[in-house]
């Protein structure tokens, strides 16, 4: 289990931008009951075995934190740690208890899914054809999806990174996420570009408005194509190109 919780670690990291994983290294037992022996003496060597070696995954969400970690080895633990119950939409009260465990339910498995389209992700056949042309949403017809362009792809990268959070997101925390991801200022990319790019994300099925908000989020089958589309270009296509290109540029 440790080895497939540190491979699902290195494949999720990058994707869902987490700066940081922390690792909890030889944490000691501590005894319940003092051993009758003799104390040894200061200033002596001793070697102690460390009982753990935990690695835990956090991703912060506001008043929300996701984490998974490995608890033996058949078992991997995910959490859903709550810091302020109004991220649950003012859900303090007592009686409100199974209210805020069946939405803890939910975020979790939204999680769990977010981490395995991330972590298993796909594309259909002719997907990179469709893409590209032209499509409607409701009335209005919107351009395609050109993943050549590096707007875009700083736009696919932002939007999986942000798939973790429960509520969704704005498009301007979307071009807040991009204008970190590129150095850019907000002149350059704001939220208004950035609802025209979900525009286009949601013609194409791989985004979508939560209802009755603002707030967007991307579908199960759109963030396993979006997330396949970034492996392809940084994974595939990219070091295949640099490869062609050191054969051209080496001498015979």
């Amino acid at each position: 289990m440790e080895q497939v919780f540190q491979t699902l670690v290195d494949r999720t990291r990058a994707p869902l931008d987490v700066q940081g994983i922390k690792t909890i290294l030889g944490g000691r037992r501590r005894l319940k009951t003092r051993p009758h022996k003799k104390r040894a003496a200061e200033g002596s060597i001793v070697v102690e075995e460390p009982v753990h070696n935990l690695t835990v995954f956090k991703v912060h969400c506001g008043y929300l934190t996701l984490k998974v970690y490995p608890k033996g080895e058949p078992v991997l633990g995910t959490e859903v740690v709550v810091h302020n119950a109004q991220a649950l939409g003012g859900c303090r009260s007592l009686s409100s208890f199974p209210l805020i465990v069946c939405r803890l339910r939910g975020i979790l498995e939204r999680f769990h899914q977010v981490l395995s389209s991330v972590d298993a992700c796909f594309i259909e056949d002719g997907t990179l054809e469709r893409l590209p042309l032209p499509a409607q949403l409701g009335t209005t017809r919107v351009g395609g999806i050109n993943f050549n362009q590096a707007r875009m792809r700083h736009v696919v990268r932002a939007i999986v990174a942000l798939s973790p959070s429960p509520r969704g997101f704005t498009a301007s925390q979307l071009s807040d996420k991009v204008r970190s991801l590129t150095g850019q200022a907000e002149s350059e990319y704001g939220s208004r570009r950035a609802a025209y790019d979900l525009k286009k994300l949601r013609a194409k099925q791989r985004a979508r408005r939560i209802e009755s908000t603002r707030r967007y989020e991307a579908t199960p089958e759109g963030l396993r194509a979006l997330a396949a589309l970034l492996v392809l270009h940084d994974k595939v296509i990219k070091p295949l190109l640099a490869a062609v290109l050191n054969a051209r540029s080496s001498p015979d």
